[in-house]
């Protein structure tokens, strides 16, 4: 079953909001898993989504087997995002207006590998070049030591396939996240790196 066999669904801002549980319950449920360790939370969950609601030219695709949702992504202008997402670009002197953010990608491991995680990729891209004036795309992914204790033996980083699709990873943009990993009692700060692409 190829990526053309699943439905697509395509909403943005508040066309977003009938969206939010499901979405949050897939994302909880991916990012549970390592790098992210993500002891999922609800309330943060519709803090977090709130961003894509309320600003009116995001986006989130959403990926159905039948009427089960299996996976997402979503995007937004960086304007519209927290401070502390936007600041390190501003703080390196890049134009922020001119920055599209890519959120997440998330798909159930079942459906991995069929050319679904690179129609989200591009459907973000078409996203930011419909909307116009963007002229680079950027997302952020969690940095873990390679020792880290919870480490499959199996892990293999996404960094060759996020090359693949253009993106260049950017040690000189980080930024950094607070959320509870599984087994611990409080949250903690995760640093994040950012990956950048020219739109043409």
């Amino acid at each position: 079953m190829g990526a053309d066999a699943f439905r697509y669904a395509s909403f943005s801002g508040a066309a977003i909001g009938p969206h939010v549980p499901d979405l949050a319950r897939l994302r909880i449920a991916i990012f549970r898993d390592y790098p992210y360790l993500y002891d999922g939370d609800e309330a943060y969950e519709r803090e977090y989504l709130r961003t894509y609601v309320d600003s009116p030219r995001s986006l989130a695709m959403l990926v159905y087997e039948g009427d089960a949702l299996v996976g997402a992504t979503t995007g937004l202008p960086l304007a519209d995002e927290p401070e502390d997402v936007q600041r390190p670009f501003a703080a390196a002197g890049h134009d922020v207006a001119g920055i599209f953010y890519c959120g997440e990608s998330v798909l159930h491991a079942r459906w991995r590998g069929r050319g679904i995680y690179r129609r989200m990729f591009l459907a973000r891209e078409a996203h930011a070049r419909a909307l116009g004036g963007f002229r680079t795309a950027a997302f952020c992914c969690v940095q873990r030591p390679p020792d880290h204790p919870l480490r499959p033996a199996d892990y293999a980083p996404l960094d060759p396939v996020w090359r693949r699709f253009g993106y260049v990873e950017r040690p000189d943009l980080e930024t950094a996240f607070d959320w509870k990993d599984v087994g611990d009692s409080q949250p903690s700060v995760k640093p994040m790196r950012f990956w950048t692409k020219a739109l043409a």
